[in-house]
C-alpha cells in the first residue's frame, strides 16, 4: 500500500462536487494539494478550509482547454513543491440530450474539456514523473465511457476516448514506475448532473439505490491513489452491467430502451406521422 502522506496531488475540477470532495480527502490524509479550477472564489474558499485543518493547498486559476493555463499550472506545482506524484484528472463537462438537440458548441466543448484538456495535462506533467520515475495518473471517467445510453452519445464518445487513452499510456508509462488509473461512477449526486441537464432535457433519471455521494467518489479515489489498480467502477454492481454489455450487448439494449422516456416513444411516433401525412 502507498503511503501518500506528504505527497503532492493535483487536483483539477476543484472547485466543486467530486473535485472539492477529493481534495479534501487527499487533505485529510496529509497530501500537500494543488487545487485547479476555472472558479478561483471557490479555489480560494476550499484552500482556506483546509488550510485551517492543518492542511497546504495551491490555488491554480486554470482552463485545461488553455495551453497556457496548464504550462503556468505545471509551473507554478513546480516552483512550490518541486514534484508531482499524484494528478487526479478530474475536470469535466456535460450536455446530456438527445443528439439532434445538442448545438456543434455544446459537442465540441465536451471533448475539449473531458478529452483533449485531459490529455495536455497529463502530457505537461509526464515529464516531471519521467524524471521522477514515479507518479500516479488518475483519470475521470463515468459509466458512460463503458456503456453508452441513449441522450449520452457526444458525452460517452468523450469518455470512450478518455478510457482508450488511459489503457494505451497505463501500458506506455509502465517501464517509468508511473501507474495510470481509471474510474468510472455511476450517477452522482452534485451540479454536474444539474449543469448538464440530463433529467430536464432526456426525462432519465439514475435509480436511487445506484446513486453515489461526492464524498464516496472521492474515498473512491485516495483508496486507489493508496493501492493502485487499473480502473474501479463504482458502485460495484454496476461491473455487472459492464460485463453484460460486453458479452450480451443486446440485453443492454432492451434494458436502455425501457429506461428511456415515454415522451421520447412518442416524439419518434408523432414525427413519423407527420411524414406519412406529407405524402
Amino acid at each position: 500500500m502507498t503511503d501518500i502522506r506528504g505527497q503532492v496531488v493535483i487536483v483539477t475540477g476543484a472547485s466543486s462536487g467530486i473535485g472539492a470532495a477529493t481534495a479534501r480527502a487527499f487533505s485529510r490524509a496529509r497530501a500537500r494539494l494543488a487545487l485547479a479550477a476555472r472558479r478561483v472564489d471557490r479555489l480560494q474558499t476550499l484552500a482556506g478550509e483546509i488550510e485551517r485543518a492543518g492542511g497546504e493547498a495551491l490555488v491554480l486559476p486554470t482552463d485545461v482547454t488553455r495551453p497556457q493555463d496548464i504550462e503556468a499550472l505545471v509551473g507554478a506545482v513546480l516552483n512550490r513543491f518541486g514534484r508531482v506524484d499524484i494528478l487526479f484528472n478530474n475536470a469535466g463537462l456535460g450536455r446530456i440530450g438527445w443528439l439532434e438537440g445538442l448545438t456543434p458548441d455544446e459537442i465540441r466543448l465536451q471533448f475539449e474539456v473531458n478529452t483533449l484538456g485531459l490529455i495536455a495535462l497529463t502530457r505537461a506533467v509526464l515529464p516531471v514523473m519521467q524524471r521522477q520515475r514515479s507518479g500516479h495518473i488518475i483519470n475521470m471517467a463515468s459509466m458512460a465511457a463503458k456503456i453508452a445510453t441513449p441522450g449520452y452519445t457526444a458525452y460517452a464518445a468523450s469518455k470512450f476516448a478518455v478510457d482508450g487513452f488511459t489503457q494505451a499510456l497505463r501500458r506506455e508509462v509502465a517501464p517509468w514506475g508511473i501507474r495510470v488509473s481509471l474510474i468510472c461512477p455511476g450517477g452522482v449526486e452534485t451540479e454536474f448532473g444539474e449543469e448538464a441537464h440530463i433529467e430536464r432535457r432526456t426525462g432519465l433519471t439514475t435509480p436511487g439505490l445506484l446513486r453515489l455521494s461526492a464524498d464516496r467518489v472521492a474515498q473512491a479515489v485516495v483508496d486507489l491513489a493508496r493501492r493502485p489498480r487499473r480502473q474501479v467502477i463504482l458502485p460495484w454492481p454496476l461491473t455487472i452491467a459492464v460485463i453484460l454489455n460486453r458479452l450480451a450487448p443486446w440485453l443492454i439494449d432492451w434494458a436502455t430502451a425501457r429506461y428511456v422516456r415515454t415522451e421520447r416513444a412518442e416524439e419518434i411516433a408523432s414525427a413519423a406521422g407527420g411524414r406519412h401525412g406529407n405524402r
